[in-house]
């Protein structure tokens, strides 16, 4: 047997994907999947396109995720770091929830509520420095998804010094996987189809995260829902310090970064070209008129945005190439 790995939270949508993930991992394998509501129910009885997993949702019990070497929590936001604190020492986790994502105690009282539970590394590889870190963690937070996307747009920008950090302004749409599986009104089919609906205009929860991951300032989101099960597309924009070429920045950033992809001038990032896989589709150009730097994002928000980028954090935590079981790339049609 190898790496045994644990999943608690896995009937949602994230949890599931990372069942899917596991199930082709040649070094994971999977001992453990937790979850609430649907304990005792057969995996392919909640999650039909896994189908031959022959797998039963156990409880939500520190002691049953124990028995894994590593342990995924995709949790509802605040549910993980009651559940982390119980758990031995020698278990890796990765977080998937907001528990242990930001380091201002201020911050998360202001956008989620109630104790902060501690910072643990931050789990985005691409960042300067920040594979060595989680190379070296026993405890890492996966980044929110919008976060995730943005980061990924915006962070070089800011650390080459080509755009300001003080009026950064964020556009982006998310499909309906993103607020989770729970039944909620507003994301039944007859109120999503054939609508685009902004939401948290200005308050939404992954703006602290943002601004520590690229060093923003200042920061205006706004988020925006679409019809759609899967996918984020970010459009950000900042004003430039002088003359350069956002292009050649992000470039220079991630010629060794194997998920993050910048295409070819002219071709810009959709959605649909990210599905199933790993990676982030970046395009970057000047506005003609105002002259700010744009850079276009897309990713899968339950893929690179969540399941994806915890098995690649994981997989540097054992000292595994980061690729090893992730694809590059997406679905079609």
């Amino acid at each position: 047997m190898g790496i045994r790995a644990a999943v608690a939270g896995a009937s949602g949508y994230a949890g599931g994907e990372l069942l899917r993930l596991l199930a082709g991992h040649p070094e994971f394998d999977l001992v453990v999947a937790t979850a609430h509501s649907q304990a005792g129910q057969r995996l392919d009885a909640v999650h039909p396109h896994l189908t031959g997993l022959d797998v039963t949702f156990g409880e939500t019990r520190p002691e049953v995720l124990a028995e894994a070497d590593l342990v995924f929590l995709a949790l509802p936001h605040g549910e993980s770091a009651a559940i982390a604190a119980q758990l031995p020492a020698g278990v890796r986790i990765v977080d998937l929830g907001a528990d242990h994502r930001l380091a201002d105690a201020d911050a998360w009282a202001r956008y989620y509520g109630g104790r902060h539970a501690g910072t643990w590394t931050y789990g985005l590889p691409e960042l300067p420095g920040q594979r060595e870190r989680i190379a070296a963690a026993d405890r890492v937070a996966n980044t929110g998804c919008y976060a995730a996307t943005i980061t990924l747009a915006l962070a070089p920008l800011i650390a080459a010094g080509v755009a300001q950090p003080d009026d950064v302004v964020v556009v982006a749409a998310s499909g309906t996987s993103g607020a989770g599986r729970g039944a909620k009104a507003h994301l039944l089919a007859s109120e999503v189809m054939g609508d685009l609906s902004p939401y948290k205009v200005g308050a939404h929860q992954h703006v602290p995260e943002i601004k520590q991951a690229t060093g923003a300032t200042g920061l205006s989101f706004t988020p925006v829902l679409a019809p759609m099960p899967r996918g984020i597309l970010a459009t950000v924009t900042a004003l430039p310090t002088g003359a350069a070429d956002p292009r050649a920045v992000l470039a220079q950033a991630y010629a060794d970064a194997p998920f993050v992809h910048l295409l070819p001038e002219g071709r810009w990032p959709h959605t649909a070209a990210t599905l199933g896989g790993n990676s982030c589709h970046l395009q970057a150009g000047v506005d003609v008129d105002s002259g700010r730097l744009i850079v276009v994002a897309a990713l899968d928000n339950l893929g690179k945005g969540a399941a994806g980028q915890a098995v690649q954090n994981a997989n540097l935590m054992f000292g595994l190439p980061e690729t090893t079981g992730l694809s590059v790339w997406g679905t079609a049609p």
